[in-house]
């Protein structure tokens, strides 16, 4: 897929969010958020119902006020509490897909895309053109003409984002767009936003629920729980080095095996936790300080049993935290 000529984005634009906090009358939705996304990365907020995922991608695109800390994009302030800025939407050069895709079901597949450049008075041989061009890259040419009323949801998907990048926007935002759909059109249509995203180069914010999906589209992952960041990183970090249980076990599933260090059975490569059963379980720290007590979590693909203590130096990613209660997900080794 390659983009060329009116689609193709006129510039490429960062993403900061800082110390960021969002409340709705006593509460806090959104609390101290801080993140940064790279000129054309592809970051997915990634989360529960009610973490504030949602609520940080309105506020970057200016549809919620926050309370408190500062948005750029491309470095300039779109809101900032101190001194005291707050950029309309309109202005902020970003374009969002919503959940519900927001299709004026009235209007036609042509004239739906072609609405947000009429809007700003192109020339209707350049909206054609680019119209045109839209179409193709989601494979809806052919249904340019048709109602949109009597488009199905996977159709009404690719208007709303060939609408959403038809103008060329610095920063595309996603609000959960897939969650409408069945499970093989979300797996086909999340391929596809990850090509298109890729072909135009667009700095985008991906919000979802979905761990599959974030893990397939994602250049990097913010995981959220109750207004806050739990942990940020590449697909393979989140899911190979949970930072805590709340990580490793939303990401994945692991088996999370609390127990106490027992470091005469340690090794160079290898620290060792012994269960409330009495099991002794092996596994990496990755540099982190064990405390009294310690979380290994462990993804059962990797695991091994063995009645052999394993060598120093043997392969393993099981975890042990640098506190009570965090650990990294990976092989382990169990002892009986």
């Amino acid at each position: 897929m390659s983009v060329a000529g009116p689609l193709a984005p006129g510039r490429r634009a960062s993403i900061e969010v800082r110390d960021l906090v969002v409340r709705y009358g006593a509460v806090t939705a959104v609390r101290g958020v801080s993140f940064h996304v790279a000129a054309g990365e592809h970051v997915t907020l990634l989360g529960p119902s009610g973490c504030g995922k949602t609520t940080t991608l309105r506020a970057i695109a200016g549809l919620e006020q926050p309370e408190s800390g500062e948005i750029r994009i491309d470095g300039k302030p779109v809101f900032s509490s101190t001194p005291r800025v707050r950029v309309p939407p309109e202005q902020r050069g970003l374009s969002m897909v919503f959940q519900s895709y927001a299709i004026w079901p009235h209007m036609t597949v042509f004239d739906n895309v072609a609405y947000g450049l009429r809007v700003r008075r192109l020339p209707p041989a350049e909206v054609a053109e680019r119209v045109g061009r839209a179409l193709d890259l989601v494979q809806m040419s052919e249904l340019s003409a048709r109602s949109a009323s009597k488009l199905s949801g996977g159709q009404q998907q690719r208007v709303a984002l060939a609408r959403a990048f038809v103008f060329g926007p610095a920063v595309l935002l996603f609000d959960e767009p897939l969650s409408n759909l069945d499970a093989k059109l979300r797996a086909e249509m999340r391929l596809e936003i990850k090509e298109l995203q890729r072909a135009l180069g667009i700095t985008s914010v991906y919000v979802t629920h979905d761990l599959e999906e974030a893990l397939a589209i994602s250049d990097r992952i913010v995981v959220m729980r109750d207004g806050a960041i739990e942990q940020t990183g590449t697909p393979a970090e989140i899911y190979d080095l949970p930072r805590n249980p709340f990580v490793a076990d939303f990401v994945g599933s692991a088996n999370l095996i609390e127990g106490r260090p027992r470091p005469e059975l340690a090794g160079p490569d290898l620290v060792a936790l012994e269960t409330a059963g009495g099991a002794i379980v092996h596994g990496t720290a990755y540099g982190r300080r064990m405390g009294a007590r310690a979380c290994f979590s462990v993804r059962t693909v990797h695991v091994r049993l063995s009645r052999e203590r394993p060598a120093a130096g043997a392969s393993s990613r099981a975890t042990s935290p640098s506190t009570t209660s965090t650990g990294t997900a990976g092989r382990s080794w169990s002892a009986a």
